[in-house]
């Protein structure tokens, strides 16, 4: 179609003007909260309920009974609301650490020496061990050494009888003669020498596996059983296998086994085929599985999480830890494989998991409506300090509502009033927060609630009870372990600026009952006092009828809404502003802020978020010496939508035969 006119005419033209270019990165709820497994204080991603449990865990069992965090009750139900990621931070009481590999065998050899020694040797040509030596007539001591030298310490004046190191009885002689003082040998200073029997030769370790999850959940070690089965195998832990051994190639396959499997009935995670030993090779089982590790350094509001390893982690379940055998150039210029690496492939072979350290079961166990002051579900206060200060991080760790669920405003406030000054910084989540245990008062959910003021902070009352999806239980629950379902909901089926209460939005379709239900009176005082109410109605169930923050100053910040819409406006346009920092500050580079800028804010107010807007950003507060600074200035002057809490109806009586008012 021509573009322009060359004799008079009208010449209908479109200019669609309505695209977005790019939508913001979308954001979703974090929580922080103790798991039945997963690694301590590192925030990890999942976007399903499947994820959640592979990574974490369900339930666990404790004086008999069986039990669930509220975490994994909370990841649920915000999942089975239509939420779609979830930042989880395991806490914990004390240490943790990952299991350990049992030995993946090569066809190198190695010994240990146990007929009289005890002692573990590396190989043939190092030695690094420290065990107790039973030689002769009680003579006791130590056995230690460097490269091919050993050495031995005695602590008795016994006389002891020279013994020779053997290689399965070819009297291949260990490193270089050891030697005694004089005065503990019959007959003046000898050689002593020990022996390695041939039944104590075994294969060396190849490479060494680590757990992504940490505590003593992830051990499996124990014997194999009937079919190939682990007494200490669960659904929780890990077995590993190598098949496929291909020494011609130098590759071999590693799967990852759910610990509770058996050898005819294999539950396989995850296989990695054909890797191989060689440093230089792209399939190099570091370089393929992974062999990062997250550390916490740092301490206080300073605390941050450090990186070892080369390799992103490809497995979702273990790393490597460890590459012991290497096999750099395994072929040779006429594309065979090196003898001197053929016998480092690992054989085919299965293995567990154990040496991990940390228990989830701690404090006094008080779980769902037990909780108290003293201990929540097993944790105390300073326990999720580290976590509360590692979500701080802006740069890091994206989400838009966050949860603490077991941490109760009234008990253990500290933490809390830092979340909420983290939260206010960052200016792009909200916090639903509890503020009472079971079993309080609508007085001191209000007088509790008086004590908080943000913007950034929504509470929600009373307690709740639901059927825990992992043990089937009827179990009491704080209402933030639910509310990031509602919210999940409400932006599924609306917009984050919609309110997430009432009929339509707030329903808690998975809540069997409310701790109370509510009168007409105790909502009043509740909504007057910031708390919003969970009420209960016939033939409605249980819903969320309110949505106000915890600000005390009346603005229109001072409901839900309202400040959800100015996270989602502040996200976007802050992800906008992010691509122009360093660039020319030009009208050129005003003019491509605004338009990405405008046509979303038409958006919004299309879904009926904004009544109205401007926007700003030109020579009127970009002057002269604004530009000198190296400020590139924008105004955004925005209208929030209302929600219409309260309705009035006027029903007017009249009389027969009278006018309707127009």
């Amino acid at each position: 179609m021509a573009e322009t006119l060359i004799s008079p005419g009208v010449l209908a033209r479109e200019n669609d003007q309505s695209q977005i270019t790019s939508q913001p990165v979308q954001a979703g709820a974090a929580i922080i909260g103790p798991t039945v497994k997963g690694r301590k204080d590192i925030p990890t991603l999942v976007t399903t309920y499947s994820e959640y449990l592979a990574n974490f865990g369900s339930t666990f069992t404790s004086a008999s009974d069986e039990y669930s965090f509220l975490t994994s009750i909370s990841a649920y139900n915000y999942f089975q609301n239509g939420g779609t990621s979830l930042l989880v931070t395991k806490v914990a009481s004390g240490s943790f650490s990952p299991a350990i590999s049992s030995n993946i065998y090569s066809n190198v050899e190695s010994g240990v020496l146990s007929t009289d020694a005890n002692a573990l040797l590396s190989s043939f040509t190092s030695v690094s061990a420290s065990v107790g030596v039973n030689t002769g007539v009680g003579a006791t001591g130590s056995i230690s050494g460097t490269g091919a030298i050993l050495n031995v310490t005695l602590d008795t004046t016994s006389s002891i009888s020279s013994v020779t190191v053997t290689n399965g009885g070819s009297g291949f002689v260990v490193g270089e003669i050891l030697r005694v003082p004089s005065a503990l040998l019959a007959g003046g200073e000898e050689d002593l020498e020990f022996t390695l029997d041939a039944g104590d030769i075994v294969n060396a370790n190849a490479f060494t596996l680590e757990t992504i999850g940490e505590g003593e959940i992830m051990n499996s070690t124990s014997t194999e059983g009937t079919n190939g089965s682990l007494p200490s195998g669960s659904s929780d832990n890990l077995r590993w296998e190598i098949v496929n051994p291909n020494t011609a190639n130098g590759v071999f396959s590693v799967v990852i086994r759910r610990g509770n499997d058996t050898t005819k009935n294999k539950s396989v995670l995850e296989t990695f085929t054909n890797v191989s030993l060689d440093p230089k090779a792209p399939n190099y089982v570091a370089r393929v599985i992974g062999d990062q590790k997250l550390t916490k350094a740092g301490s206080g509001t300073d605390i941050y999480l450090q990186t070892t390893g080369n390799y992103p982690n490809a497995s979702r379940y273990v790393r490597v830890s460890s590459v012991n055998l290497k096999t750099p150039d395994y072929f040779d210029n006429n594309g065979i494989a090196k003898n001197a690496f053929t016998s480092s492939i690992p054989t085919a072979q299965s293995g567990t998991f154990g040496n991990a350290t940390g228990d989830i079961l701690t404090g006094t166990g008080k779980y769902y409506n037990n909780i108290n002051s003293v201990d929540t579900q097993g944790l105390v206060a300073d326990n999720y300090t580290d976590a509360i200060n590692l979500l701080a991080n802006k740069d890091d760790y994206r989400y838009n509502i966050i949860t603490t669920p077991g941490l109760i405003y009234d008990n253990t406030p500290t933490p809390l009033n830092t979340l909420v000054s983290n939260v206010e910084n960052r200016g792009d989540a909200i916090i639903v927060m509890d503020l009472v245990n079971y079993n309080s008062t609508v007085v001191g959910a209000t007088t509790t609630a008086a004590s908080v003021d943000s913007s950034y902070v929504a509470s929600y009352w009373p307690w709740v009870q639901i059927t825990d999806p992992d043990s089937g239980q009827l179990v009491w629950v704080p209402a933030s372990t639910m509310i990031p379902g509602v919210y999940a909901n409400n932006d599924r089926t609306s917009e984050a600026w919609f309110a997430p209460a009432g009929i339509n939005r707030g329903g808690l379709g998975n809540v069997r009952q409310a701790e109370r239900k509510l009168t007409q009176a105790n909502r009043d005082a509740l909504y007057t006092g910031k708390v919003n109410p969970i009420a209960t109605f016939p033939g409605r169930g249980v819903v969320v009828f309110g949505q106000k923050t915890l600000q005390t100053q009346a603005s229109a910040l001072d409901r839900v809404n309202v400040r959800r819409l100015l996270i989602e406006l502040k996200s976007y346009i802050s992800q906008i502003s992010d691509n122009l920092v360093f660039e020319q500050n030009t009208a050129a580079t005003r003019n491509q802020f605004l338009s990405q800028v405008n046509p979303y804010l038409e958006s919004v107010q299309q879904r009926q978020g904004l009544y109205a807007f401007k926007v700003v950003m030109d020579d009127s507060n970009n002057t002269a010496d604004v530009i000198d600074r190296n400020q590139l200035v924008g105004a955004i002057y925005i209208q929030p939508t209302k929600t219409a809490e309260f309705i009035y109806l006027d029903f007017n009586i009249l009389p027969t035969g009278a006018t309707f008012p127009a």
